[in-house]
């Protein structure tokens, strides 16, 4: 065990791999919810409330029961931080003679939206979602996907602590990732659509964001990208460059780059 899992299990040791299956008191028997995430996770959440925040869309605050914090968003903060640390200790493990540079690509391609899109949808975790559509402007977009499956091993982290949290993503990522398809996976479109346009001897890709919404520390932005005077794609992310990245794989798409 590294010294950073050390660390973290001594920070918030409250709870065992050997005391996973804690009591159901304090369930709240009126969510069939629970009993299904109870399914997935592999034990009974001891905190209910936590994991009915972790399964909230800020479009839900809106109701009177909730504050404006009530949402999974909190919650997605914390468990992107301690998925990129679990992802990076299990390559680590896995790849003992891979240099620094492949470690970081890979781990990038592990927690990057759309791996966690779909690790939401194969688990059952899509379906639990709590959101009010009341302007029908609400999808269960890739990105509530990926933000969901982050806010859900928050709450882990919180109640079981790190080693469980660690075992669960472990699981996870081998019952439901190919390691060595995953790492021939190029995913800089941006370079892709660079080394095309040079190729071809076009101008070169320009990049420029249309929108952006959502408050400060959640916000999502649209980028289109041009080649001379014509625009070849948009995307959207939470990010810049995750925006000018989809935007890329979409002008791929339309040139027919493989």
């Amino acid at each position: 065990m590294s010294w950073i899992t050390r660390f973290l299990s001594g920070f918030n040791s409250k709870k065992t791999a050997n005391n996973v299956q804690v009591k159901k008191k304090g369930l709240d028997s009126n969510d069939h919810r629970l009993e299904e995430l109870s399914k997935i996770l592999g034990f009974v959440p001891s905190d209910s409330t936590l994991y009915q925040k972790a399964l909230r869309h800020r479009s839900s605050t809106s109701l009177e029961k909730y504050e404006s914090y009530d949402s999974y968003e909190r919650l997605e903060f914390l468990g992107d931080a301690v998925l990129d640390l679990i992802s990076a200790e299990l390559l680590f493990q896995k790849y003992p003679e891979e240099d620094e540079g492949f470690l970081t690509k890979t781990r990038a391609k592990m927690v990057r939206g759309e791996t966690l899109s779909n690790l939401s949808k194969d688990l059952g975790i899509e379906s639990l979602l709590e959101f009010t559509d009341t302007k029908g402007g609400v999808t269960k977009s890739k990105g509530i996907l990926a933000d969901i499956f982050e806010s859900m091993i928050a709450a882990i982290y919180i109640t079981e602590g790190y080693k469980v949290t660690f075992e669960f993503v472990r699981k996870v990522y081998d019952e439901h990732l190919n390691f060595d398809d995953l790492s021939q996976i190029n995913d800089n479109f941006k370079s892709t659509l660079l080394e095309y346009a040079q190729a071809n001897k076009m101008s070169l890709p320009e990049y420029r964001v249309v929108d952006e919404k959502g408050p400060g520390h959640n916000r999502t932005f649209k980028v289109e990208v041009s080649i001379g005077t014509e625009i070849f794609g948009n995307g959207t992310g939470k990010s810049k460059k995750k925006a000018e990245q989809e935007a890329a794989r979409n002008a791929l798409q339309i040139l027919d780059v493989d």
